[in-house]
């Protein structure tokens, strides 16, 4: 797997290399990134650029040839700079506005290297404001992936926090530390802190996981997760009205499940059609919710008149099913399961309905 360091930082872009060292040098097995990326203010980007990208002092270069790490993976390119909602360069994030897009900037950073199955991303929180580390945090907690890792790093006194400490050099080189005091850079000792996270990332439906959205709505998504499932039938406009958000379904769709949502509640749990023999009683019962839809007779041109008038067939079942079932899990992620149409029985013998949710929590029309 592709291996990715993603940092935040302030006015200390000395926290990338030293998460880097603690990572790739110190680490047991070692993590060496393979990409770089850094999210920071505008100063905070300046001084990353003065500080670890120039020929001289280049303290990211000199990392790279001390410990002979390919010196490629952190550019002036995987430099993010935050930016606020009108997209102008963040200077720093002291307003609840500036938290708030800083919030959105960093998740939408966290979802697009998410995207990707085949890296590992390792983030660290040690950097910048607090709000920074927090919402990195929160973001790989909405966001990470199984092989996703979070840390922060931990510098022992009194190198910590030094502008003139960078790494653990491999050989003696004298900085003064606040009281002058001087010290060997080579003795100092760093740790990283891994952070262990709760994985979220499958209770958010696809269209916030893989498209645009606020770190808020990410966040409000996640918690409707854990809230008891219930499920409310809007019939005038064809809805799915869940704790976990909203979902409209062609009539056709609409009245399949609205028609074994009722059956669940009385108990009458349904068998699939036999092959090549269309079950009348299906059929009528489902056109009937779809002419209550519709509110009126849509005669013989209509096409699920036309499919459902002599009996509902094995086939007609299984297609609107499935393509129910395709639609809720895409809507609502994988906690939507309990609003999917399942099935009981052993083969030969099935039965189907919404054995996920109690019938308490189920209401067939508002």
């Amino acid at each position: 797997m592709k291996r990715i360091l993603i940092a935040v930082s302030g006015l200390s872009p000395q926290v990338l290399t030293e998460s880097l060292y603690a990572l790739a040098v110190a680490g047991s097995p070692p993590f060496v990134p393979d990409e770089i990326h850094l999210v920071t203010t505008e100063e905070g980007a300046d001084r990353a650029r003065l500080l670890l990208l120039s020929d001289d002092p280049g303290w990211y270069h000199r990392l790279c040839r001390d410990y002979k790490l390919p010196d490629d993976a952190f550019t002036a390119e995987r430099i993010h700079l935050i930016r606020d909602a009108a997209g102008r360069p963040m200077a720093d994030i002291r307003t609840p506005e500036d938290n708030a897009a800083a919030a959105d900037f960093i998740i939408a950073i966290v979802r697009r290297l998410t995207a990707d199955p085949d890296c590992a991303i390792h983030a660290s929180i040690a950097g910048g404001r607090k709000t920074m580390g927090f919402y990195m945090g929160y973001a790989m907690s909405l966001l990470g992936r199984d092989q996703d890792r979070l840390s922060h790093v931990l510098v022992e006194q009194p190198f910590e926090s030094l502008p003139h400490f960078f790494y653990p050099t491999p050989d003696k080189q004298i900085i003064y530390g606040r009281d002058q005091q001087p010290l060997d850079t080579s003795t100092a000792r760093i740790w990283l802190a891994e952070i262990p996270f709760v994985r979220m990332r499958g209770g958010i439906p696809d269209a916030l996981r893989e498209g645009a959205c606020s770190f808020s709505a990410a966040v409000d998504a996640a918690e409707r997760a854990f809230r008891a499932p219930e499920l409310a039938l809007d019939s005038v406009n064809r809805r799915l009205i869940t704790p976990l958000g909203e979902l409209s379904l062609p009539p056709a769709d609409f009245a399949f499940y609205r028609w074994l949502a009722g059956r669940t509640l009385a108990g009458t749990a349904v068998a699939a059609p036999a092959d090549a023999v269309p079950e009348k009683g299906y059929g009528d019962a489902v056109l009937a919710i779809y002419r209550e839809i519709h509110r009126l007779g849509l005669g013989g041109h209509d096409r699920t008149e036309e499919a459902l008038q002599a009996g509902m067939s094995k086939g007609w079942f299984e297609q609107h099913k499935s393509r129910i079932n395709k639609a809720i899990r895409k809507a609502l992620g994988v906690n939507g399961s309990p609003y999917e149409i399942a099935r009981t029985g052993r083969p030969g013998h099935y039965r189907f309905g919404l054995f996920h949710l109690p019938p308490e929590q189920i209401r067939l029309s508002l």
